[in-house]
């Protein structure tokens, strides 16, 4: 196992910076996660690290040893990709072998590890079938486990569950949360779904136009966004933000400046009376999903927002409410620098 530091890495394409000078410490066995939206860098981050991609400046160091100009093939780490990349005509048990075997490595240890690996993913009776024979799930596990064959310092998933349907996607989740505890390797995993983010991660880096926006554990990034950006991109549905027009009278009190944004999570939106509440909106939409609601709302002011709320019988389509918030758990925002307040 080896830890990871990312020392002013860069990438460009000719005049074109898709990743800025990125700072990062990633400690011995830690689940970390590179989240963001689609063309933010996290991928080509992943394959700098990979050796897949050459950095354009910094210094990338795996276990304290500077590996810029290290082959992928030596730097002690194993990638597996959001394709599944298996060879047709090759079973499951030569497939997971075919590294080693172009490796040189004695037949009896090959034929450990394989036989490892797959009992580790539960795939030990599909080790005679070919690709074609398995379903997507099952695909998926053998990749990783050519990733496992390896014994790597170090685990790289490129949205490895983007191929897979939802029920496929949450069952494949819990086995990499599981195998992450069996194996205790460092593990960089990264995706544009915050929910495998939150549920997977020991630590979250968000990140926005090849820059950090922001790092930390699951909880302190949904509890303590340092900007608008994570705020919202933590967290689903995603925090709202109401400006000072929203807001009822009482409610303006909620806001100590004009310049200032008021965010608050949908779960910490409660119906109340009129007299009492510091929003007034009048619901669009009504997702009734048993145990909650997701209720759509506009405000008179035309900010859209969502509340999330277990007293499905207060709401009603077309019908005006008034909502109070957790003062406890607001948010305010500069609205100039999109960035917290008191942060």
């Amino acid at each position: 196992m080896a830890g990871l530091t990312l020392r002013n890495v860069a990438k460009a394409y000719g005049s074109t910076r898709v990743i800025e000078s990125i700072d990062l410490d990633i400690d011995d066995g830690e689940f970390v996660v590179f989240v963001g939206p689609s063309g933010c860098g996290k991928s080509t981050l992943l394959r700098m690290i990979a050796g897949l991609e050459e950095i354009s400046g910094g210094t990338i160091a795996i276990g304290g040893d500077v590996v810029n100009e290290v082959a992928p093939a030596k730097r002690g780490v194993a990638m597996v990709f959001q394709t599944y990349a298996l060879y047709p005509h090759m079973t499951v048990y030569k497939n997971m072998a075919f590294g080693l075997k172009q490796a040189k490595m004695p037949q009896p240890e090959i034929d450990k590890r394989v036989r490892g690996a797959a009992e580790i993913l539960d795939i030990a009776p599909l080790l005679e079938r070919t690709p074609r024979a398995l379903s997507g799930g099952q695909r998926q596990r053998v990749a990783i486990g050519r990733a496992i064959v390896r014994e790597p310092e170090v685990f790289l998933f490129d949205e490895p569950l983007s191929n897979l349907d939802a029920a496929l996607r949450v069952q494949t989740r819990i086995e990499i949360a599981r195998l992450h505890e069996r194996l205790g390797t460092t593990m960089i995993y990264v995706t544009h779904d915050q929910v495998e983010a939150m549920t997977l991660a020991d630590k979250i880096v968000v990140l926005r136009g090849g820059n950090i926006e922001q790092v930390g554990t699951p909880i302190e990034l949904y509890n303590n966004p340092r900007n608008m950006f994570v705020a919202q991109f933590i967290g689903s549905p995603k925090m709202n933000f109401f400006k000072r027009a929203d807001l009822t009278d009482g409610g303006a009190a909620l806001l100590s400046d004009e310049g200032h944004i008021l965010g608050a999570r949908p779960e910490h939106l409660v119906p109340t009376a009129p007299d009492a509440a510091q929003i007034i909106a009048t619901p669009d939409l009504i997702e009734n999903l048993g145990e909650y609601a997701l209720v759509h709302c506009t405000t008179a002011a035309g900010t859209e927002f969502i509340a999330k709320s277990t007293e499905i019988d207060r709401f009603s389509k077309g019908q005006e409410i008034g909502l109070a918030a957790d003062t406890a758990r607001l948010h305010r925002f500069d609205s100039q620098t999109h960035q917290r307040i008191g942060a």
